[in-house]
């Protein structure tokens, strides 16, 4: 089976999810052929009672009940952990210093149960560490054989190229991967967002990605909370504008004359724009849903007709 252009997106597992029901979409998604768990260090620090180790102790339970570690990537991240224990906020976290990074990759490997990480992050931006420490830091963790691939999450496009001209000029690995808040409909430009920490693809975005031409983008937020197909999760205020009715229109009549939802189509909208979808689900039903999304071809002209609306 070729590889399946998705990731399981795992906050809720271990919490919202409990053990069982955890290990059952982990199963299903892995069954269908997907391999790719996204994680981090602090999924979910802001929900009552947790720390931020649960997604990533949940997945390493699972890996070792399983015995299967060399059939997933493991994508997991540092940078937005409270230092603090029992702190909600983003106020005060754990950075991006070459201590921080050598700490918290030291605890994501004990809470996976793994000797190596695929694809690590850097979670949020840390201005206040030069970058040539946390670039640095992160080069290191490659070549000692601890990381595959390094990612930057939520980061500015400038910042980003900053930090890969600076690897260039140490002598050590880039960052590949990139991970931003992108879906189908689009944002009114200016917009702020309600989610502390999450930053959006932008049209300049894409224009440093086709540029570079080695970097991939992994996309959060994928399905907005539920609201492309359900009535009880209205869409959120940035989304208000003309554009997004245009868009919904043309979304929902290239589901129905494919006969799937629109969660389906959007999915495939992004793989078909080279984009990895990140996509959490609770029921093993929506871990289906969202496989078949990934595995669902547009042909040009659907395409087109996708991006036409402004």
């Amino acid at each position: 089976m070729t590889d399946l252009r998705l990731a399981l997106g795992t906050i809720p597992l271990g919490t919202t999810v409990d053990e069982r029901d955890s290990f059952a979409l982990l199963d299903r998604f892995v069954e269908l052929g997907g391999i790719r768990l996204d994680t981090a260090d602090n999924y979910p620090f802001w929900q009552d009672g947790c720390t931020g180790d649960e997604s990533e102790a949940t997945i390493g339970r699972w890996l070792a009940a399983r015995g299967n570690r060399d059939a997933v990537v493991l994508s997991t991240k540092v940078g937005a952990r409270p230092r603090t224990p029992g702190d909600r906020t983003l106020d005060d976290v754990e950075g991006l210093s070459a201590a921080a990074i050598r700490a918290a990759v030291e605890g994501s490997l004990k809470r996976l149960g793994t000797d190596r990480i695929d694809v690590y992050w850097a979670h949020v931006e840390d201005r206040a560490v030069p970058l040539e420490e946390t670039v640095g830091a992160f080069g290191a963790l490659v070549a000692d054989g601890t990381v595959g691939v390094l990612g930057a999450s939520n980061h500015a496009t400038w910042r980003l190229e900053r930090a890969r001209r600076t690897a260039r000029d140490l002598g050590v690995a880039p960052f590949t991967q990139v991970q931003l808040r992108h879906t189908y409909l689009q944002p009114r430009p200016g917009v702020r967002l309600p989610e502390g920490g999450h930053t959006l693809a932008t049209p300049e975005t894409f224009d440093y990605l086709a540029a570079e031409g080695d970097l991939t983008l992994w996309a959060y937020n994928t399905l907005m909370f539920g609201a492309y197909t359900r009535p009880d999760k209205p869409m959120q205020e940035l989304f208000e504008h003309p554009g997004t009715t245009a868009r919904l229109a043309v979304l929902h009549d290239v589901a129905r004359e494919l006969g799937v939802s629109a969660n389906q189509v959007v999915i495939a909208w992004l793989v078909a724009n080279g984009v990895v979808p990140i996509v959490g689900a609770t029921r093993v039903e929506q871990v289906e849903e969202a496989v078949a999304g990934a595995r669902l071809t547009l042909d040009d002209d659907l395409v087109a007709r996708l991006d036409a609306p402004a």
